[in-house]
């Protein structure tokens, strides 16, 4: 299926620019609304804070399909509240939008931050448990999407749980790294096996437009639990995951550099990452709390995401790719 129209919740953000994109490339006949708190007044621009009610004008209905992707998501960075407010009542009320305008079809972008942080590998049948605000409230966020679902049988819901999204415009996890070894800043901290999983938004967009054309024919693949299920659940990153040594040597590779990384003790670097906290984090986010979150894995199964949504790049592919976005001037 095809809809006419499509609206994209935190669409000025990083993943809602790729999806945008996309669409414009792949559905140029349909309508693309972008809603977002930075979003300006335009014929398909809509200013939406999605912590509040949403009154947004333009042309919705079964034929729509609505990404969600507006969330407080980098952790740490934000109070605790923050992460409730937008995430849980952004779920509520992008839900109740749907209600009002009888929009059938959601993508709701969650997080592997449910699953909590452990070494031991999590399939979409994990129990979550979430240790962190961020984990707590996109987890919550799901059972409210998923209630909308239950609610009609006509309606169709497809959550992905991504690991670290990268590419054009991050800004995040993997743009500090290559920064950090362009610099000669990067060492393994306290281990070099810990697995992060990954995925390159570029495959990240076409996979949940073709989820939710899939769900909306009937067709969930074999995520589904029965032919009736209504609600899918895919672990979005490469199958398997790869350890940070293994990302940051692709990186390396990728873009052209030498460097060798140097291997710092759990104690020394933890020091290390006080200092550079008090000092700003010299221009990099280094501080204690990000450099904990480097020593324990992301060992996310992705293994049903392969089999039914095969990804188009590899990594040092995806990292070329994304280095070749940027002319080759560094991975921004």
């Amino acid at each position: 299926m095809q809809f006419d129209s499509f609206i994209i919740f935190g669409g000025c953000g990083f993943i809602g620019t790729h999806m945008a994109r996309l669409l414009r490339e792949l559905r140029p006949d349909a309508k693309v609304y972008i809603a977002d708190i930075e979003a300006e007044g335009s014929e398909f621009s809509r200013f939406v804070d999605v912590r509040k009610p949403i009154s947004m004008s333009g042309e919705f209905d079964k034929d729509t399909l609505i990404f969600n992707f507006a969330a407080i998501h980098r952790t740490p960075g934000h109070p605790d509240q923050a992460y409730f407010e937008t995430n849980i009542r952004g779920a509520e009320n992008v839900c109740n939008f749907a209600r009002k305008h009888g929009i059938e079809n959601i993508v709701f972008t969650s997080s592997i931050a449910p699953y909590g942080a452990a070494e031991d590998l999590k399939t979409e049948d994990t129990l979550p448990t979430p240790n962190t605000p961020y984990g707590i409230s996109k987890l919550v966020a799901e059972k409210i999407h998923r209630e909308w679902a239950a609610e009609n049988e006509n309606r169709r819901l497809s959550i992905v749980r991504p690991g670290i999204v990268f590419g054009t415009g991050e800004h995040g996890n993997m743009t500090r790294l290559y920064k950090a070894l362009k610099s000669h800043r990067f060492a393994y901290a306290g281990r070099n096996d810990t697995i992060k999983a990954c995925i390159y938004v570029k495959d990240l967009v076409r996979i949940m437009l073709e989820m939710a054309e899939n769900a909306a024919e009937g067709r969930l693949l074999s995520n589904a639990e029965t032919p009736t299920d209504r609600v899918q659940l895919f672990n979005c990153c490469y199958y398997p995951s790869f350890t940070i040594e293994q990302i940051a040597n692709t990186m390396l590779k990728a873009t052209g550099m030498k460097r060798h990384i140097p291997f710092i003790p759990h104690k020394p670097m933890m020091a290390a990452a006080t200092v550079c906290g008090m000092l700003g984090g010299l221009g990099l986010g280094i501080c204690p709390a990000r450099v904990k979150k480097l020593m324990v894995s992301t060992n996310i199964d992705g293994q049903k995401l392969a089999q039914n949504y095969p990804l188009s790049y590899s990594l040092e592919e995806a990292f070329r790719d994304w280095y070749k976005d940027c002319r080759g001037k560094g991975l921004e």
